[in-house]
């Protein structure tokens, strides 16, 4: 079994061999992948908090061993959690912009260092914590940080960014892992038989005609939910659906609504 870390600020996964290929997902600095294949110029790997597979570019590929993978995942990780950070690895000169949601292995909040793989970095901005005085609280700061982030197909920060990839982050900001799509996502949780039941972070899912899960977004209270569509928007919502003002017509129809996290907390 082998390993891999991502020492860039986002590398596009992608679905097949090729720069082409549809971008299925992306890794963040700092997270790490099992390596399941690997051949002339591309790479097979599996992201180990979500278990979510595709092909990155070989040149991009950061291997680990085994003792390092193993130490990573015994660690509680420290994620970044401002809306950009600058890290600067040691003995090099230049700054290196990361993302909300990548990964400070072995931070040391004193020195303010980490680890990724041989490699040293220092945190040169400031951590931000996010606002918020329970886990709800905490995941809605974090969805309105990605507020007008652009729409990007399998995009996870906040320079384009999915609809299930910013729950996914939101969540993951706030201390849940949850899957990457929105059809993983749909089958988590307690299913709500009302909207008015929702509590903010609660989830809301949309689909077809046909009955396929096709959009998730973020409840948020008093009829409004977060949502990436064209960009990270705040729309109304009703038993029908998400109705979107610019247009001035519904543009999701409303499938289920579920509950993740129990409680008020």
């Amino acid at each position: 079994m082998s390993f891999g870390i991502a020492d860039l600020s986002i590398i596009p996964m992608r679905r097949e061999q090729s720069e082409r290929s549809e971008m299925v997902s992306q890794i963040l600095f700092g997270e790490l992948y099992e390596v399941l294949e690997i051949g002339e110029k591309w790479v097979y790997v599996r992201l180990l908090h979500d278990g979510y597979e595709g092909w990155i570019d070989r040149k991009m590929l950061l291997p680990v061993t085994e003792e390092y993978a193993v130490r990573y995942q015994m660690e509680r990780q420290q994620l970044a959690t401002g809306t950009f950070h600058i890290v600067q690895k040691k003995g090099d000169w230049g700054n290196q912009l990361i993302v909300p949601g990548s990964v400070f292995p072995f931070w040391d909040a004193e020195t303010k260092t980490m680890q990724v793989g041989d490699r040293h970095y220092l945190l040169v901005s400031k951590q931000r914590e996010l606002a918020g005085g329970n886990v709800r609280d905490l995941l809605i700061s974090a969805a309105l940080m990605y507020y007008n982030a652009p729409y990007l197909w399998g995009g996870r920060s906040l320079y384009g960014i999915d609809c299930s990839g910013l729950a996914q982050m939101a969540y993951r900001l706030a201390g849940i892992d949850m899957p990457r799509d929105a059809s993983q996502q749909a089958v988590l949780g307690e299913l709500l038989s009302f909207l008015e039941e929702a509590l903010p972070g609660d989830l809301a899912f949309f689909g077809d005609d046909a009955g396929a899960i096709t959009h998730v977004g973020i409840l948020w209270g008093h009829g409004r939910i977060i949502h990436a569509s064209g960009r990270v928007r705040v729309d109304r919502i009703d038993h029908q659906g998400i109705f979107n003002e610019e247009l001035k017509r519904y543009t999701h129809n409303l499938k289920l609504i579920k509950r993740i996290i129990q409680g008020n907390s």
